[in-house]
């Protein structure tokens, strides 16, 4: 299906009122963009976080779309779960169980026991098919890039499946091209974020992000080189504020109000917020087996994540590079609650950083937290311990 400009309303508006659109298509519920997709004649492929191979589903001619928990009450889903669980996993299935996001297929990752188990719950309450894209959880094995090429072929029969249609390299190539200006385009915005961040809020780059999960990509492409220059030509003032690397957004989302509330005391310049959508560090190549060289990118050319256990890439000597790379002064270490992987690694981030002498602030956080009080006060007092102690 063609790019069917979903997103054509931010066109000759001021900056602010860009802004606020984005931040309303990504804090909907009701996924307008998705549903407005659908309703054209599009097929949906929704998957969970953190990474996935969103170029396969593109070139089969579907939208692959971010499903990733929304703040709504998750009533539905409350029986299908223990308690004892994070967040998103029960809003990504309430935003299914009571038709706010409709799709043809879905698929999860075993990136803790909560979304593995994920598949199954989801299986159980849709016809459409309920896959798990089980990567490679040790990428330095030498069979690993051959076994996630197998993995994807899999997928990419499903796929075909549902369309009828045989995906061509051609067409994964040029989906591939796509997807690279696409990361291309974030890491401009998030080196304008690490060098000018008065040019751009935290939170204005975290919805410009995010918003690329809902809506083609050559069109959130489009956008962006229409944006990116706009925001270099900023009026905006440098302040006189610490900078910080924020850790911890790699799954569960934070409330853009909770963003806010840390940008009101210092500059956030670095973050693992929608890693998945930034997971190569440079572009994957056309040339060769499409599916090899994504499954090569996956394992040679990818930033780190706490779902991924690389040994050549230790998660604390990766955020030390993304704190100097960024010349932040302090880290804020969060996680969600009940989130396993992510409240593992603190210990692991809080002993290097102890060790290399730089602050840090440790928080947890909800998808559907809306109080902030408590944040900001605690966090205006660790700054200023920093710059005043």
């Amino acid at each position: 299906m063609e790019s069917s400009n979903l997103l054509e309303s931010w066109r000759d508006k001021p900056m602010d009122e860009i802004f606020s659109l984005c931040r309303e298509l990504i804090e909907d519920p009701d996924y307008p963009t998705v549903n407005q997709w659908r309703k054209a004649g599009g097929k949906v492929v929704g998957h969970f976080q953190v990474y996935f191979p969103e170029e396969i589903v593109h070139a089969a001619g579907m939208l692959p779309v971010k499903i990733c928990g929304a703040q709504v009450p998750g009533m539905e889903a409350e029986s299908h779960f223990g308690s004892y669980l994070c967040s998103i996993i029960k809003t990504s299935l309430e935003l299914a169980l009571t038709k706010k996001v409709e799709m043809e297929m879905f698929v999860t990752h075993p990136i803790c026991d909560s979304a593995r188990n994920l598949g199954a719950i989801w299986g159980r309450n849709f016809p459409y098919k309920c896959q798990i894209l089980y990567l490679p959880q040790n990428p330095n094995s030498k069979y690993s890039a051959t076994y996630l090429q197998n993995e994807y072929e899999r997928l990419k029969l499903d796929l075909e499946s549902i369309t009828g249609t045989p995906i061509t390299d051609e067409a994964l190539r040029n989906s591939i091209s796509v997807y690279n200006e696409g990361r291309a385009l974030m890491r401009e915005l998030y080196a304008i974020k690490r060098d000018t961040p008065w040019l751009i809020s935290a939170d204005q780059a975290y919805c410009l992000t995010l918003l690329a999960g809902f809506i083609p990509r050559e069109e959130y492409n489009e956008f962006m080189k229409a944006m990116l220059p706009r925001i270099k030509n900023g009026t905006g003032k440098e302040l006189d504020k610490m900078r910080v690397v924020f850790e911890g957004g790699f799954c569960e989302l934070p409330p853009a109000d909770l963003i806010q509330t840390i940008e009101r005391s210092c500059y956030l310049v670095d973050d693992d917020l929608m890693i998945g959508l930034r997971w190569f560090l440079e572009d994957v190549s056309t040339e060769g087996n499409p599916l090899s060289k994504l499954a090569d990118a996956y394992i040679e050319k990818s930033t780190y994540s706490p779902v991924q256990h690389d040994l050549r890439k230790p998660k604390e000597k990766m955020l030390l590079e993304r704190i100097k790379d960024s010349r932040a002064a302090a880290v804020i270490i969060t996680a969600a609650k009940m989130c396993e992987p992510g409240l593992e690694e603190q210990v692991t981030y809080s002993k290097m950083l102890e060790k290399e002498d730089i602050p840090y602030f440790i928080n947890e956080f909800e998808e559907n937290q809306t109080s902030f009080d408590n944040l900001e006060t605690q966090l205006e007092t660790f700054v200023e311990n920093i710059l005043f102690g």
